[in-house]
């Protein structure tokens, strides 16, 4: 049973849908009330754009175990990839209560919360995020974002230069410094990060307007 899971996983991660579909469909009905093989089922619907399948596969799942961590997470992220934020907020809620703990789950919790409008909330979701996975750049970057917004500027810098340290070509953590010392008044390092911000990205638009209001600023100093 476990190695047709195991199979379908190694599958979906190659991308091969058609043939990890096959074995989790396997896996199903060799063992019809695991519902282990229902939540593989759903996210590779997912991945392959049938979230309305996935979702019902999802919900199977949770109908054999309501404790299954990973099939509210799964319902989460479908919620999420279609805007439905609050939706999402409450199935990733679900997911850590029934005891998922990795840095995907409050991340995602995070990020729900930030489209909602709520940093403040956010904030220990995106901290935990990091705190689990240090190296992963786009959780680091929206804690910065997250801090900038609650008006933690030093912080926010902080993590927007570990952002930079994980990915020298983050076009979107140089322009968000630039911004941070545009605000302590450090108008020469703000230009520095909005060029740095082109550089990487010519079509960074906010990174461009950015560049034209500090050399306006120099020359009026």
């Amino acid at each position: 049973m476990e190695d047709k899971n195991q199979a379908g996983i190694a599958y979906m991660q190659q991308g091969n849908y058609e043939e990890a579909v096959r074995c989790f469909h396997e896996a199903i009905e060799e063992n019809p009330n695991d519902p282990i093989g229902y939540i593989n089922f759903g996210n590779v619907l997912a991945a392959a754009g049938e979230e309305d399948k996935a979702l019902n596969f999802f919900k199977k799942a949770l109908e054999l175990d309501d404790n299954a961590a990973t099939a509210y997470y799964g319902i989460g992220s479908v919620y999420y990839n279609r805007q439905q934020f609050a939706q999402a907020k409450d199935m990733f809620e679900q997911a850590i209560k029934k005891g998922l703990q990795d840095s995907d789950v409050f991340f995602m919790l995070g990020m729900s919360l930030m489209y909602l409008e709520q940093p403040r909330l956010a904030l220990p979701y995106l901290q935990r995020a990091v705190e689990l996975n240090e190296r992963d750049v786009e959780a680091v970057f929206q804690l910065g974002l997250c801090l900038a917004q609650l008006e933690f500027v030093d912080e926010a810098m902080n993590y927007f230069q570990r952002t930079i340290s994980l990915n020298e070509r983050h076009a979107d953590a140089y322009y968000n410094l630039g911004v941070a010392y545009a605000y302590k008044d450090d108008i020469k390092t703000a230009l520095d990060m909005f060029t740095k911000a082109l550089d990487i990205q010519p079509d960074h638009l906010l990174a461009g307007h950015g560049k034209k209001l500090m050399e306006k600023t120099l020359q009026q100093s």
